[in-house]
């Protein structure tokens, strides 16, 4: 016969709970465990990372950007008058002398002008011919009057002197002898007046003769102004160089175009002087300064030495276009073979060069006066770790490192926002 134990029942019912209560907190254990480890680090393969490392010494700060070379001496020719294209004796590219004619326009208003004033000048020259004639007529006459008085006041003075003789004898009559003196003192007097007029005349005659004479030289003026015009309708090249352009604007001149005054014929540039015009970006041209050392790439030789020019700057636009400021580099060094104006060149300045400083290449993410999560190499060169570095001056492919680096230490370049979350990565 089977006796019930109610107290083995319970028993096994306490082991069951207290086993079902050491599962349960260990599950929990386990998971808490679990939850609060990091997640793995990632893996990057070291053949796509790009390591430097941190040095010490002189650091060479420099810019770059691109450009053209252009030439220093551009001629842009206007016109003088309105006129209409009739001929277009040179194109584009071709070399031309100071004497070339480009371009012939055609005004017939110009020529009217030239016709007007060479017959105005004609009619002025022949009223000063008339004016002289005329002039010199009336002199001749006055000089006669005062030769006529003259002759008068001689005759009349003998005359006087005879009866004052004569008159000391008894001979000749005391009212004869007044009469005869007054007489000759009265022509002195005549012949005083007729000498000042023929004096006066000959100051009128001069500005008479002078007013004419200006009114000649005024048309003549004109005239070889209007030559000017009527030859400015041919327009020549002024200089030594290469025709760059004809007309104003996208399109090229064209025969039968009708220009106005002072529109743009043709733009002339002397190609044996040439500048470099280059542009840097406007972050990084505040330290650019006139006399600066630069080099100009204009890739124009097989061995790229050579087709590397010095120069030095020789301007800083003040304005800033495009995010980018104009910096102009005059060459000091000869021109490589192809070199030529519009083409393109790679400009680099030297603004300072920095002793006893910690520097490294530059990375991606590295901005100047900033401080940056750089990637640093750390286990052998197995891991990198993210670590701050506090950046100071930059230049083309390097930047100084004020803190956060040692000397030796080596960071990747490499731009690293893919693993952002991330402050460790391996590399294999």
């Amino acid at each position: 016969m089977d006796i019930q134990r109610p107290d083995l029942a319970r028993q096994r019912k306490r082991r069951r709970l207290i086993l079902a209560g050491v599962g349960l907190v260990g599950l929990l254990a386990v998971t808490l465990g679990l939850a609060r480890l990091k997640p793995a680090a990632p893996t990057v393969d070291r053949s796509i990372v790009w390591m430097d490392t941190v040095k010490r010494g002189e650091m060479l700060r420099q810019v770059r950007g691109n450009g053209t070379l252009v030439p220093e001496e551009i001629l842009s020719i206007p016109t003088l008058n309105a006129g209409r294209v009739e001929r277009i004796l040179v194109l584009p590219g071709a070399a031309v002398k100071t004497d070339t004619v480009l371009v012939e326009l055609i005004n017939p208003e110009v020529e009217k002008a030239v016709f007007d004033t060479e017959w105005q000048l004609k009619g002025a020259e022949a009223e000063l011919v008339n004016v002289k004639a005329q002039l010199e007529t009336q002199r001749l006459n006055q000089q006669a009057a005062v030769a006529t008085v003259q002759a008068n006041h001689n005759n009349a003075k003998l005359e006087a002197e005879i009866n004052e003789e004569l008159a000391k004898s008894g001979l000749v009559p005391e009212l004869v002898r007044k009469q005869s003196k007054a007489k000759a003192e009265e022509l002195a007097k005549l012949l005083e007046i007729e000498q000042q007029r023929l004096r006066i005349y000959a100051d009128s005659i001069q500005a008479q003769r002078a007013v004419q004479e200006s009114r000649v030289e005024q048309l003549r003026a004109q005239l070889q102004l209007k030559h000017q015009h009527a030859d400015s309708l041919k327009v020549r090249a002024g200089i030594d160089g290469v025709l760059q352009k004809l007309g104003d604007g996208p399109t090229t001149l064209q025969v039968g175009q009708q220009l106005p005054a002072g529109a743009l014929v043709a733009r002339v540039a002397n190609p044996t002087k040439l500048k470099a015009e280059i542009k840097i970006y406007e972050t990084q041209a505040k330290d650019v300064q006139i006399g600066q050392v630069a080099a100009i790439d204009t890739r124009t030789g097989a061995d790229a030495r050579r087709g590397v020019v010095a120069g030095r700057v020789m301007r800083v636009d003040p304005a800033v276009q495009n995010g980018t400021v104009t910096v102009d580099v005059a060459l000091e060094g000869s021109l490589p073979k192809g070199a030529r104006p519009d083409l393109s060149v790679e400009g680099t300045i030297e603004l300072e060069r920095l002793t006893n400083v910690l520097y490294v290449g530059k990375p991606v993410n590295g901005t100047p006066e900033s401080t940056a999560g750089l990637f640093k190499v750390v286990e052998g060169g197995k891991a990198a770790e993210r670590v701050p570095v506090r950046l100071g001056r930059a230049s083309v492919s390097t930047i100084e490192v004020m803190d956060g680096l040692q000397e030796g230490d080596q960071i990747l370049l490499n731009d690293m926002s893919t693993w952002d979350r991330h402050d460790r990565v391996r590399l294999n």
